[in-house]
């Protein structure tokens, strides 16, 4: 089922319930807040019995008592759909990709600049957010080509303006689904546990023996890594390093 799905039956139940507690006991009407709170956790116990993932309960919990809270508020409609759609740009359907907007931090792109063959190459990152990994490595490595591609329009078109100024490193817009692993020395992705499997077959069939795929913080299931880097950075990043074409 997908997140989306299992969210929407998942406020539908709590929706139901808090109902029918309204219904039995309309004295909880003077406390819509309160009211509020046990719809949120109803939604979040439903939809963790729904394997949803963690943050979408997390969302379940804050959605209602949220809206409530801005009820009270004295804010003009086209502000809420301002938000909706600047949310809607950066993180595009998430609810279809199961993968959300994760950055790489400086330490992660000194770590993958090691990873590196020596000579010209060519890299490519799998929903490269702002690109800013991209950027750090095609400063170092002039030599080289880089190449990204993200699906959510805002952080697609920073990464593309950032990068205006490499000439070695190119921003696309689109699904990295469609676009062939092969021909790269080294393919990045940071995505989520959700996709992770289906990656590792696309990479099996289509990258050369000697390239490396590597997975910031989400491991291929069932594929030992081979190495595994840990980070010194605050997230205690890892990288799992993978050569699907070897296999």
């Amino acid at each position: 089922m997908s997140p989306l799905r299992s969210a929407i039956i998942a406020q539908i139940a709590a929706d139901a319930v808090a109902l029918a507690v309204v219904v039995m006991l309309p004295a909880v009407l003077e406390r819509p807040l309160l009211l509020a709170a046990f719809q949120g956790g109803l939604a979040a116990l439903v939809a963790r019995g729904l394997q949803a993932p963690a943050w979408w309960l997390a969302i379940h919990l804050a959605f209602m008592p949220l809206v409530v809270a801005a009820s009270g508020l004295d804010i003009a409609p086209g502000w809420y759909l301002g938000a909706f759609l600047v949310l809607l740009a950066v993180f595009w359907r998430t609810d279809r990709s199961r993968v959300p907007l994760y950055l790489s931090n400086r330490i992660t792109a000194d770590a993958v600049l090691e990873l590196l063959p020596p000579g010209p190459c060519r890299v490519l990152d799998l929903g490269c957010g702002d690109g800013a990994l991209l950027r750090r490595l095609a400063r170092s490595r002039p030599e080289s080509r880089f190449l990204g591609i993200e699906h959510a329009p805002l952080p697609w078109a920073w990464a593309r303006l950032a990068a205006a100024g490499s000439p070695n490193c190119e921003i696309r817009h689109g699904d990295f689904w469609r676009h062939p692993l092969s021909g790269f020395d080294l393919v990045y992705a940071f995505l989520s546990p959700a996709p992770m499997a289906r990656l590792w077959q696309k990479a099996r069939g289509e990258m050369a023996a000697d390239a490396l795929l590597v997975s910031n913080s989400f491991p291929v299931p069932g594929v030992a890594a081979e190495p595994v880097l840990e980070l010194a950075d605050r997230r205690a990043t890892r990288l799992y390093c993978y050569r699907p074409g070897n296999r």
